[in-house]
């Protein structure tokens, strides 16, 4: 590769790639909202080259403990808080893709940023949550004509 071409702890390993796919998933999906996210995603990516190739094995092990403590606190928060199953468990699209990008639209719409986007989304989270509900309640119902062990009369 060119020496022009390299930037300092951003290498072309899986990780910069990986930011370099989000970033333009996300600029494709929304231009100001992944325009703005892109600069602090490969920032902290090359902060991560930056301490591995400084701290070595130390900094990924850091890594993998707080990326474990995070997903259980994630599972937990959901079951204890909500009651249901994270989006991992329904959509590993969702999960992996869009729910950083959601999480980074939310802070963005508790600045102010397109507030008619954000009527608009709450409005359709809300039908969706109507409609959830709704299905949750019919499949609670008992069927009649039948036992508590699932023989019928």
């Amino acid at each position: 590769m060119p020496q022009w071409l390299i930037i300092p702890n951003l290498p072309s390993n899986l990780g910069t790639i990986a930011t370099l796919v989000y970033a333009t998933l996300y600029i494709l999906m929304e231009p100001v909202a992944g325009g703005l996210l892109a600069p602090l995603m490969l920032a902290g990516t090359a902060y991560a080259n930056h301490l591995t190739s400084t701290c070595g094995q130390t900094a990924n092990y850091w890594a993998l403990g707080l990326h474990i403590a995070s997903w259980i606190a994630q599972l937990l928060g959901h079951g204890v808080f909500e009651g249901r199953a994270p989006a991992l468990l329904d959509n590993l699209v969702q999960a992996f893709l869009l729910a950083p990008f959601f999480v980074w639209m939310e802070i963005l719409f508790r600045l102010g940023y397109r507030p008619e986007l954000k009527k608009r989304l709450e409005k359709a989270v809300e039908e969706e949550v109507q409609r959830y509900r709704s299905s949750k309640s019919k499949s609670n119902k008992p069927v009649p004509n039948s036992k508590a062990n699932g023989k019928a009369n």
